[in-house]
């Protein structure tokens, strides 16, 4: 099934495009585009070893110019001194204005591969082709790129669209069970602070949609992927309603760092969602059933609802990194507190008391 959503930017705008088996059809739609002359890949060994190979036939027999530069995998990666490699790699290759960007793979490789083609000669074009669940219904969408330093996860980055995203469900069948939660965190992310039915859709599908049923997943994909473009449409640089799609991120992006990112961003965001619902719950926004029915769903999706025991993280530490969030105002950090499912509200008036109230919720003392 074809789903083709556009994310509605002006002239900037561009299509998602959903399609199962999409990865080996990459070249031929391209190919009718002109966006460039010559096309990269970038993407990290492992996902390069699975499909750079596919993707490359694929542009090749198009009659399109092709290459693929990789990078180590994972997180510690995602760094200013990948940025380094990468872009005297293509100015020794002899990489132009004329040449795409393709992101193919996770997040790390969205974020390396956009905030790459964002400062390579002051800007080339890009285009993501997600490879994890996380990437395909959230990070492919909406042009945040970055990187990490010591000080904090992101911080440096810029905001630049893709040309395309093509998403191909099919590749799902490959991630390990790990990938796959990674992705459920934020697809109950989107159904908590956008849409009860979309929620309700969640609880009824659970085994489906583990059992990567074809159908329920591209379903999925679709909203969250329509979720996201609205939202981006309306507030692109995060100055307003684009906030709210950091519930679960603000204690969730500190816990990761505190870990040394062993704690993956998926399991970090369903914590982050528990405990901060408790700071919701105690400012009497949202009622302790539904943040009883929210911590539910996560926890039928073999999502953590406590900090798994072989992880020993410190309250003290997880408040310190939220000092370097990216997303703090005037040094007060924001949160995105439910008041019902389907609806957030933005604050940055936290107590401490409360923060603290908030991670003991989820075993973090």
């Amino acid at each position: 099934m074809l789903q083709q959503i556009q994310v509605g930017l002006d002239s900037r705008a561009y299509p998602i495009i959903i399609q199962e088996g999409l990865i080996s059809g990459i070249g031929a739609n391209l190919g009718k585009k002109g966006i460039a002359g010559r096309f990269l890949l970038i993407s990290d060994d492992r996902v390069a070893a699975h499909y750079g190979g596919k993707v490359l036939t694929s542009l090749r027999e198009a009659g399109l110019t092709a290459d693929i530069l990789t990078f180590p995998k994972g997180e510690a990666s995602k760094n200013l001194d990948t940025i380094k490699d990468l872009t005297s790699r293509l100015a020794r290759i002899g990489a132009d204005r004329k040449t795409c960007l393709i992101a193919l793979g996770g997040g790390v490789t969205g974020d390396i591969a956009g905030f790459t083609a964002s400062i390579y000669m002051r800007g080339i074009p890009y285009i993501q082709v997600p490879t994890s669940l996380l990437a395909q219904v959230d990070s492919s969408v909406g042009g945040k790129t970055g990187v990490d330093i010591p000080e904090g996860k992101n911080l440096v980055g810029t905001f630049n669209q893709p040309r395309i995203v093509y998403i191909d469900p099919d590749i799902l069948y490959t991630l390990p069970r790990r990938e796959i939660l990674n992705g459920l965190a934020e697809i109950i992310k989107y159904s908590v602070i956008y849409d009860s039915t979309f929620f309700a859709y969640l609880e009824k599908n659970r085994d489906q949609i583990l059992g990567l049923d074809t159908g329920v997943v591209a379903e999925i994909i679709g909203r969250c992927c329509r979720i996201k473009a609205e939202v981006v449409a309306v507030d692109e640089k995060e100055s307003g309603l684009r906030r709210i799609l950091n519930y679960g991120h603000t204690l969730g992006h500190a816990m990761e760092a505190a870990s040394d990112y062993l704690l993956s961003h998926g399991m970090a965001v369903a914590l982050g969602m528990i405990s901060v619902n408790r700071i919701a719950v105690l400012k009497s926004l949202l009622s302790e059933e539904e943040a009883k029915r929210i911590r539910g769903l996560v926890a039928d999706f073999g999502l953590p609802v406590k900090l798994p025991p072989d992880f020993n993280l410190s309250g003290q530490d997880v408040k310190s990194r939220l000092k370097t969030d990216k997303k703090a105002v005037a040094g007060r950090s924001v949160f995105i507190l439910p008041e019902s499912i389907g609806k957030v509200f933005i604050s940055d008036k936290v107590e401490e008391s409360m923060i603290d109230r908030a991670l003991g919720e989820i075993g973090v003392k």
